[in-house]
């Protein structure tokens, strides 16, 4: 059986389309998280970098 046989073949059966399936909306899924991450990650590196430059804001402690 030749490649092409076996990829009609593949999406013929049932079990095929819904394995597409799945994988895309793993891949949409995984797209999103990724996205969600970088996006926290750099307003998370902002708060962090203007909270080191201009302190806490009235809460120091003084010696």
């Amino acid at each position: 059986m030749n490649s092409i046989q076996w990829v009609k073949r593949f999406l013929r059966e049932e079990n095929g389309p819904t394995a597409v399936e799945y994988a895309v909306m793993l891949a949409l899924i995984v797209l999103v998280c990724i996205t969600a991450i970088e996006r926290l990650g750099h307003r998370m590196f902002h708060r962090f970098d203007d909270v080191s430059a201009h302190g806490l804001g009235g809460t120091h402690v003084k010696h």
